[in-house]
């Protein structure tokens, strides 16, 4: 049955960047090298030959963005904080030019009604942290809590609300397990132990942030994939669990439970090689405001035992609508996972920080972009999450991804995700509003939308 979407009484609505893909000014007023400058420069890592050097060019062009916002009618921009712009050396020593930027940022925003939601960390780590071993060692957990302290010091007088990590489980096993993202690692084992420096790194760093900033609401954001079952029997079903608990648990049960989940059929021989000492499990127990989720399609698993680690193998979904990504276009997907983590990690805010799809869709005739695909793909899902606002969950904000196409990882400038046209040909990056933001700019305005609340 279609019934009406609505939202609570000051429900959020925003999108989202992350600074190196957006930023560009790679070099300027004295930022350091990130481990993304370092890998996108090394030759075969980027699908298109590109680099973030320039990107979107926003360092110098974020009143523009800004003003788009406005236009746009949104009431909060999630952006990102540059670590090796704000510490460009193992010194410590803050770079004042960098940091100032994102104070004016802010006052931009605050200037035109606009609330901001920075991210500490979305993958840029300094290039001179990972040369004394990265996420992988120990020592970066101190440097890490420090520049989150001196950011948060900094700009916590007018901002609100902080997310600490962006998506640990794809910064940490696509960089140093199978090699797709920066530094570059293709070693499994190293991943792994990876996972616990990071996960006691984010518990520091979240202790840091509410000793500057009391009375501040202070989460972290989460990939989410939700995982169905192939098939009713209890073998898939267990498969499809391990997926959840390696995927979208291994990095938040930790804080919240104090455990890791059972995510590998050799669950203890994992652990053991994991580097965890006394005292670490008690020491990540850290309470979070809000848990932000970051969704984009699920994942279909079936029991496979030659798989030795999780005996689970991901199958395709059935005929239907693919991103240009491949990745199957899903909407109860989104109620699905939204009802999971309302129930697991008992009734949490909850705040969707990335939704969206990859779509080619360029200027037509008439100078305009008509990406339908994006406007149904995000009135599926946004439609979806009413859903489970209606069922009970405590929504409190959804943000687009992304604001502007951009630098898509691996994948360059192939893909574009944007609810905004960037034109990366042209040297001033001409931005376009395409009719999936003028779309988005009608729901926030309370134009109607239907969910079905039926689907699976």
């Amino acid at each position: 049955m279609l019934r009406p979407a609505t939202f609570p009484a000051g429900f959020v609505w925003g999108a989202a960047t992350s600074a190196y893909q957006v930023e560009g000014a790679w070099q300027a007023d004295g930022k350091g090298e990130s481990i993304w400058d370092r890998f996108a420069h090394a030759p075969g890592t980027i699908v298109d030959g590109s680099t973030g050097d320039v990107a979107c060019d926003q360092y110098r062009r974020y009143p523009e963005d800004v003003a788009t916002l406005r236009e746009l009618g949104l009431g909060a921009y999630r952006f990102s904080i540059s670590w090796p712009r704000v510490v460009p050396d193992a010194s410590g020593t803050i770079d004042r030019a960098g940091l100032d930027h994102y104070d004016r940022l802010v006052d931009e925003l605050l200037a035109n009604g606009i609330a901001p939601f920075p991210t500490l960390f979305h993958w840029d780590l300094p290039q001179w942290a990972q040369d004394a071993g990265g996420w992988a060692d120990r020592s970066v957990i101190g440097p890490f809590a420090d520049y989150a302290d001196a950011v948060v010091r900094t700009l916590g007088d007018r901002v609100g609300t902080w997310t600490v990590l962006n998506e640990p489980q794809i910064f940490v096993f696509m960089g140093h397990g199978t090699g797709e993202h920066a530094p570059g690692f293709r070693d499994p084992a190293l991943a792994l132990r990876a996972s616990h420096v990071v996960n006691l790194a984010h518990a520091g760093a979240l202790r840091a942030v509410r000793a500057a900033a009391p009375n501040a609401s202070i989460g972290s954001a989460f990939n989410m994939e939700p995982a169905y079952p192939a098939s009713e029997d209890p073998r898939d079903v267990e498969a499809a669990e391990r997926h959840h608990a390696r995927v979208n648990a291994w990095f938040l049960d930790p804080l919240v439970h104090g455990r890791y989940p059972e995510a590998f059929v050799d669950q203890e021989a994992v652990l053991a090689r994991m580097d965890i000492r006394p005292g670490d499990m008690g020491s990540m127990v850290t309470p979070l405001d809000f848990i932000a989720l970051n969704i984009y399609s699920r994942a279909i698993l079936a029991y496979d035992p030659a798989d030795s680690r999780s005996a689970a193998r991901r199958l395709d979904g059935p005929p239907g609508p693919r991103t240009s990504f491949g990745w199957e276009v899903w909407p109860a997907a989104m109620h699905r996972i939204v009802r999971r983590v309302d129930r697991d990690y008992g009734h949490p805010v909850i705040y969707i920080t990335e939704n969206g799809c990859a779509e080619p869709t360029g200027p037509g005739a008439d100078g305009q972009v008509h990406d339908a695909d994006r406007v149904a793909y995000l009135a599926g899902h946004v439609g979806q999450l009413a859903r489970a606002i209606d069922d009970g969950c405590d929504v409190r904000g959804y943000f687009a991804w992304s604001l502007l196409d951009n630098f898509e990882w691996a994948a360059g400038y192939s893909q574009r995700f944007g609810v905004v046209w960037v034109d990366f040909d042209d040297d001033g990056g001409r931005r376009t509003v395409k009719d999936s933001g003028l779309w988005l700019r009608d729901l926030v305005a309370g134009a109607r939308l239907d969910y079905d609340d039926a689907l699976a």
